[in-house]
């Protein structure tokens, strides 16, 4: 099984989302054997839009974890906040969000929210492989 954790800092939000971003698309490609390209778009997506809802409303930091499994990856951001996140009409004129979680929910196989035992959650999303 492939694992990869990354801390995700508040710095500037948008320069590390693209990290996590990045820093994704290289464990995927590190993987044998290869995900489909349509696949690891998926994943990307995903790990985008969790990282983003971490960092705007789960306290400002997290850490992005990925793991393979043999059909799957487990998308898997650890944030502070203990508020969990959910689904909301999304803002088609007011530009405030409300289509990551739904999005989210709708390309993973199952998704989660655990409260973590040291405050704060963990959010995850198992895709297909």
């Amino acid at each position: 099984m492939d694992t990869m954790s990354v801390d995700v800092a508040p710095a500037r939000s948008a320069a590390f989302i693209s990290g996590a971003r990045e820093s994704a698309r290289d464990f995927l490609e590190g993987l044998v054997p290869a995900i489909a390209s349509e696949a690891a778009d998926t994943v990307v997506l995903v790990v985008s839009e969790l990282v983003t809802n971490a960092l705007r409303h789960g306290g400002g930091t997290c850490t992005l974890d990925l793991t393979a499994h043999p059909e799957s990856i487990e998308v898997a951001v650890h944030d502070s906040s203990p508020q969990v996140p959910r689904m909301r009409t999304p803002d088609l004129n007011g530009g405030t969000g409300g289509f990551g979680w739904p999005m989210v929910n709708r390309l993973a196989r199952a998704s989660a929210v655990t409260r973590r035992a040291a405050g704060g959650k963990t959010v995850s999303a198992l895709l297909t492989r």
